[in-house]
């Protein structure tokens, strides 16, 4: 599972990972996660790039606010990799959920990361956002394999169970992490059609009907469940 410091939510905040003026609260905020993240021996944060400020062109600030992201990163990286816990940064679509939202594509975050250089930074991939935001999925999840450090899920465009009505094909991209061996934890960030373990029932489906080959290793299937998706 994974946890996040999201600055305060009521004053507007969603992050402050890449907002500019604001890199001692950014540093104040990872040293309480931390804290958060060693009592509950959760192994992962994510840390939240924040919004464009208002009243500012995102492409003016572009710049800026990657640099200021990146020196940030490199700062948690160093904090993180000292309790042996990896960092996550996940790219939020501005055309739905947050159209001020800084980081909104898997290929802004990959190159990210890849100016950033440290391996305890990682993806978080959440499908519904890269949908989106890009589509092409079978692509994307091949080609960023290698930098994901965590999934979540949720059908496109309602937000709700993987097997509700929607875009996604679910059995096709997870038979498709399985195919690249992936060992980590999937998360249900969706809103349930009705109570939360109704909305689980998807997971039984796709066991009964996906038979797992016993000769691999299938740790992927551990599942954190949100009842509500805030991210």
């Amino acid at each position: 599972m994974s946890a996040c410091f999201a600055g305060d939510v009521n004053a507007g905040e969603l992050g402050l990972g890449a907002v500019p003026g604001r890199e001692a609260e950014f540093r104040q905020g990872l040293d309480q996660a931390l804290k958060y993240a060693k009592a509950l021996n959760c192994r992962r944060i994510h840390l939240m790039a924040g919004r464009v400020p208002v009243g500012t062109n995102r492409m003016a600030v572009a710049k800026e606010m990657e640099a200021i992201f990146i020196h940030n990163l490199n700062y948690a990286a160093d904090i993180l990799s000292k309790e042996g816990i990896t960092g996550l940064i996940e790219p939020i679509n501005t055309r739905i959920t947050d159209p001020r939202y800084f980081l909104d594509s898997p290929h802004q975050a990959a190159g990210i990361l890849e100016k950033l250089g440290k391996p305890n930074i990682k993806l978080q991939m959440d499908i519904f956002h890269w949908q989106i935001m890009d589509g092409n999925l079978t692509k994307n999840i091949h080609k960023y394999f290698h930098i994901i450090g965590h999934v979540q899920i949720a059908q496109v465009p309602g937000r709700n169970e993987p097997d509700s009505a929607g875009e996604l094909n679910y059995n096709f991209l997870f038979n498709t992490l399985e195919n690249h061996d992936y060992q980590g934890y999937i998360g249900c960030e969706y809103k349930p059609l009705g109570n939360t373990t109704d909305g689980l029932g998807w997971i039984k489906d796709y066991w009964t009907h996906n038979k797992p080959d016993p000769h691999l290793n299938h740790n992927y299937r551990q599942t954190q469940c949100a009842s509500a998706a805030n991210s």
